[in-house]
């Protein structure tokens, strides 16, 4: 029986005096005694895993990165050193003599086999998803049967949070794919006894075929990756198709903003859907789990948070530059712990993640749980990037905000931003050239014009050039049919 429900009423004392529990719990019988990577890292830094008694404590831990689970030319496992490796001696090290007996007595009642399977199926690593490889190889991260049960636990507790019923029926277009979100919702569904349908988005069963699909399996609920799932709708609006059975939209994958999902909120509406509701989900490889962002009254329009797992993991925001802790509701990047993971395990995780509003701890307003909540106003750190205009040098410009530039102007369907260096000269200025599509019966020379005003006022950049292009050509550059995620930013800038 999942915990899930009381813990999310809980007064925040009582959650802090668990998640130090737990971390006591994880670092002494399990991180220590079993982890390659963190014996050595506690040891050349002269920790016990006694002196870590809570949350607070962990700051005596030196962070990680994705740049150590990186193979290099004299360790190309590296990855590995983060799985969680015990054997006999470990086990009757670190274990207590109540735990040492449960396993004697498997072995008594049971046999040696037993003993062995039960073991197995707590630690072996026997499945696996991949970092999605942006910047650098991607890396595995390994799940034991027990990391399974968790991701299973995590996706039921997402449809809870959705208030989806295991009458309703789930249909997920994430692209079939060794990375989470695919799975996050196979093993959600199987854990809540829902009926879903996996399509494994445009690449197996394309645009039709999902189209199709939702048609015949009429589900409640749709989730997706932000980009594809609104080329399906739009597909399907166009042929005038009756979705009124659609409740929610849950996308993940990629940011959302607040103007993408009433934009879809639109489209559905018309498409005959009711008080529909488009929430987003947050989640990365290396927590191997998923939270669902937190309903927030009729068409889920306004910003909520993501309610977390505090019997699962520790979330910390820490100020990028410094790694100082901050205070609650402060601005920082996200860090991960885990409490409760086998196989691949990470601690003081620093994700390149960077949230505006940080977490909060006082009751939802929306739900009343006690949970913590992570703001949904979530940017990857390194989508900062200099670009050096002639006109403005030196800017910093948030890609992040082209989303929300784009979504405000009705006439625009789809767009793509490409940067590239002038006459491809790698030594020459760089250009912006915005690619769109626009929907049908609009004035295209007023919404370039808008859109131009709209992305100076906020990049203080002028694009260097716009071409409205067809659909058909505009589905192909964004790849939404091929790839994991669609490609709305492409830079063309040689690498130095």
């Amino acid at each position: 029986m999942d915990p899930w429900g009381t813990i999310a009423r809980l007064p925040r004392r009582e959650i802090e005096e668990l998640q130090n529990r737990r971390l006591r719990y994880f670092i002494n019988r399990y991180l220590y005694p079993f982890s390659p990577y963190y014996r050595r890292l506690f040891d050349q830094n002269k920790i016990r895993p006694q002196d870590i008694q809570g949350v607070k404590d962990l700051q005596r831990i030196p962070f990680i990165s994705k740049t150590d689970f990186l193979a290099t030319a004299n360790d190309n496992d590296r990855n590995r050193d983060f799985i969680l490796q015990p054997d006999k001696q470990k086990i009757r090290a670190s274990w207590p003599p109540t735990e040492l007996a449960s396993l004697a007595l498997t072995k008594i009642v049971r046999g040696q086999t037993a003993l062995e399977d039960q073991l197995a199926t707590e630690f072996k690593p026997v499945f696996m998803t991949f970092t999605t490889g942006t910047t650098n190889r991607p890396v595995p991260f390994f799940y034991s049967n027990y990391d399974i049960q968790n991701l299973g636990i995590s996706g039921g507790r997402m449809l809870k949070l959705f208030d989806i019923k295991s009458s309703e029926n789930i249909l997920n277009m994430f692209p079939y794919a060794p990375h989470l979100a695919f799975w996050q919702v196979v093993f959600g569904a199987l854990s809540a006894n829902a009926l879903a349908l996996n399509t494994g988005g445009g690449k197996v069963i394309g645009t039709e075929g999902n189209i199709a699909a939702i048609e015949k399996l009429k589900p409640s609920i749709v989730l997706g990756v932000p980009g594809y799932v609104y080329h399906v709708m739009r597909e399907a609006s166009d042929k005038g198709r009756n979705f009124a059975f659609i409740r929610k939209i849950v996308l993940g994958a990629a940011r959302v903003t607040l103007a993408f999902k009433l934009k879809l909120i639109e489209m559905l509406t018309a498409m005959g859907a009711k008080d529909v509701a488009v929430l987003g989900t947050y989640g990365f490889t290396e927590a191997k789990s998923a939270w669902g962002q937190c309903p927030s009254g009729p068409g889920m329009s306004s910003p909520s948070g993501y309610h977390l797992y505090p019997d699962k993991e520790i979330f910390e925001i820490v100020d990028p530059k410094t790694g100082q802790v901050q205070k609650e509701g402060r601005d920082g990047e996200i860090v991960y712990t885990a409490l409760d993971a086998r196989a691949s395990v990470v601690m003081r995780y620093r994700t390149g993640d960077f949230v505006k509003g940080g977490i909060r701890y006082e009751p939802c307003p929306s739900c009343g749980r006690t949970l913590p909540q992570l703001s949904s106003d979530i940017t990857r750190l390194s989508n900062i990037t200099n670009m050096h205009f002639s006109k403005v040098k030196g800017t910093l410009v948030d890609l992040n905000c082209l989303d929300n530039i784009f979504a405000q102007i009705a006439a625009v369907d789809e767009w793509q931003v490409e940067i590239k260096k002038k006459n491809d000269d790698q030594f020459d200025v760089d250009e912006i050239i915005i690619y769109a599509c626009a929907r049908s019966h609009t004035n295209q020379d007023q919404a370039e014009s808008e859109l131009r005003k709209k992305f100076l006022l906020t990049t203080e950049l002028t694009p260097n050039a716009f071409h409205w292009i067809s659909r058909p050509e505009m589905v192909k550059r964004l790849e939404l049919e091929t790839a994991n995620k669609e490609k709305r930013i492409v830079d063309k800038r040689p690498k130095e």
